[in-house]
């Protein structure tokens, strides 16, 4: 923890096709040994797989909401009280729930075995936005988990 100031936080400058932070944060999760393009195409080509099943909706509308679906509201985090470690419920900072349903619906689609990556994240964005699927799944035992930790939440400090 740095002891003189805060870290800046850095803009994330929004991607080129569709002018959206969000997409652009995406492609910077995707992206691996700084491969930017390989992670653009994955997310684009993702985005237009979308656009091409579900023609009645708007697949940037599809996206965000896939992805204000997965983002979890509460989580929990270990603390070491007299010699016991609790499970403690805290509330998720926005830009924490966003980091985590990216990577939780990235971290599934790469499970999805025998897929190319774009369709893919495609698929699980599309049951994110339906409310089903692993990364809904993931989201729902987090809140669960929180819940059953709820009488530990006085040791939140």
């Amino acid at each position: 923890m740095a002891r003189r100031r805060a870290a800046e936080q850095r803009k994330v400058i929004p991607d080129p096709r569709y002018g959206n932070e969000l997409v652009a944060y995406m492609i910077n999760t995707v992206m691996k040994c700084g491969k930017k393009s390989t992670a653009a195409n994955i997310v684009y080509g993702a985005i237009d797989d979308i656009r091409s099943q579900m023609k009645d909706e708007d697949p940037l509308t599809v996206f965000s909401q896939a992805l204000e679906n997965v983002s979890p509201r509460l989580e929990v985090k270990s603390r070491r009280v007299g010699g016991a470690t609790y499970q403690i419920p805290l509330e998720v900072r926005p830009k924490r729930q966003i980091a985590l349903a990216a990577r939780w619906l990235i971290q599934y689609a790469e499970n999805r075995r025998g897929v190319p990556m774009r369709r893919a994240l495609a698929m699980e964005l599309m049951d994110a936005y339906k409310g089903q699927g692993s990364a809904i799944k993931k989201r729902d035992d987090t809140h669960k988990m929180a819940q059953a930790n709820k009488a530990f939440a006085h040791y939140r400090w």
